[in-house]
């Protein structure tokens, strides 16, 4: 992956950084999770922020493996 630096608002990232250490993130992960979440805050207007962060959640379960199949029946 290829990075890039910006400019951001000096309040945004004090937020960032403040925040990032009570969800165990750097500054940068914790900016990219938001710029995720807006993305798809945008895309999909109609959905809640719950539903999109158990989304969010439930693709970091089947990324790690800890899924298993379910069997209808």
């Amino acid at each position: 992956m290829s990075t890039a630096s910006i400019r951001l608002n000096k309040a945004l990232v004090d937020k960032a950084y403040a925040i990032s250490k009570a969800q165990h993130r750097t500054p940068p992960k914790q900016i990219e999770h938001w710029a995720t979440i807006g993305q798809i805050m945008e895309d999909n207007p109609d959905l809640s922020y719950e539903l999109v962060r158990q989304l969010l959640i439930a693709q970091a379960e089947v990324d790690a493996g800890m899924v298993e199949p379910y069997e209808f029946g």
